[in-house]
């Protein structure tokens, strides 16, 4: 059953993964975090990229643990306006061709945001031998219901406006089966933005947690909004720059294996199976000691994990790791169906458990315990 996930913090979940901040164009979430967090954070800081740094201190100002989540979203940014008023763009972050189709955007204007259409040729005109063949982005366009190019520019529409994915978030809660036995309830979460606004709610959520329960802890957590994941980690760098953790555990959502045509050695973790720990990916190898103790602290603590690990994708951790003079890092993820798209899904159970192995993690990393990851 859900627990650390009440309530106000499903309120603050719905608020931020419905807001409007495809990568380059984060402000809107970011202030969405700044407002919850300003109750709880001790000190709240930006980078000039835009990330939002805000710290929680206990008993001892170092070591400094990281928190960062991004708040980017995948998008898309309007690259021309034809002459009968459609739209063509550009990606911001990774989409696949065959879930854009059909779907509904919103774009932001100077005017205020207007809705659109992604389309293309109706294949009812094309030829037998393309109807079978994926429409690639760049034979899309968007539809705003426009006439001509003068009638798109009277909506405010001009080169460079940000375009998201037109979903709302909800949940709905299920009965859990095992073994063909009931094992309780589950709340899932559906919506938009999850990658990985999920992450940056579950820092917010830590230092929550630390606030409100005076929970004591020998270190400095400094959660991160970073921005412009999506294109290339570029807000964790300068975050990680300004923050100088001694310790990263960067939040993510990962990639969940349990739907049709994935294997369990390409994707082996499931919705609702607990905490996913990343073993690596292409951009990062964690710290095995700092690994190690996290497994151990969620063995100890009886909080669910699952083991991950992909051979392509990256993470903030991919930059921080590599900052100034190096960051032992670990990524812990929510698996979650169909990121990069207009819908996905995911447990609150994961992260809830997520929160909670983080506060484990946290009452025990005392100086010592960090100067040990990297000791020879």
């Amino acid at each position: 059953m859900i627990v650390l996930i009440d309530q106000q913090a499903l309120k603050f979940l719905e608020e931020l993964t419905n807001s409007f901040g495809p990568s380059g164009f984060e402000k809107e979430p970011s202030r969405i975090v700044k407002q919850y967090m300003n109750k709880y954070a001790d000190s709240m800081y930006t980078d000039k990229l835009g990330s939002l740094m805000f710290s929680k201190k206990g008993s001892a100002e170092s070591p400094v643990i990281l928190l960062p989540g991004h708040v980017d979203e995948v998008g898309f940014i309007i690259s021309s306006i034809n002459k009968n008023g459609f739209l063509t763009f550009n990606p911001l972050g990774g989409w696949f061709d065959q879930v854009l189709l059909g779907q509904r955007v919103w774009i932001r204007t100077e005017d205020g945001i207007i809705p659109g259409v992604i389309a293309s040729k109706p294949p009812h005109l094309l030829p037998a031998d393309e109807r079978s063949k994926v429409v690639v982005k760049q034979k899309m366009f968007i539809d705003i219901g426009a006439a001509n190019e003068e009638e798109a520019k009277d909506m405010g529409v001009r080169v460079g406006n940000p375009i998201v994915p037109d979903s709302c978030f909800s949940t709905m809660t299920k009965r859990v089966f095992k073994d063909g036995k009931k094992k309780g309830t589950d709340m899932l979460a559906i919506g938009k933005a999850f990658d990985d606004r999920i992450g940056a709610f579950i820092a917010c959520e830590v230092i929550r947690t630390l606030s409100e329960k005076g929970i004591k802890h020998p270190n400095t957590v400094v959660g991160a909004a970073t921005t412009m994941e999506e294109v290339g980690l570029r807000g964790a760098r300068t975050a990680a720059y300004a923050a100088k953790p001694d310790v990263c555990l960067t939040l993510e959502v990962d990639i969940a294996g349990d739907v049709p045509g994935i294997e369990p050695s390409e994707a082996p973790t499931k919705m609702g199976g607990g905490v996913a720990i990343t073993t690596y990916d292409s951009s990062m190898i964690p710290n095995q000691g700092l690994l190690e103790f996290v497994i151990s602290t969620a063995e100890k603590s009886k909080v669910p994990y699952q083991l991950s690990g992909m051979a392509g994708g990256g993470t903030d951790a991919g930059a921080v790791h590599m900052v100034r003079a190096g960051c032992p890092s670990l990524v812990l993820g929510v698996p979650t169906r169909h990121i990069h798209s207009h819908v996905g899904i995911l447990s609150l159970s994961d992260a809830e458990a997520a929160v909670k192995l983080i506060v484990e993690v946290v009452k025990k990393m005392d100086k010592k315990t960090v100067d040990g990851f990297t000791a020879l």
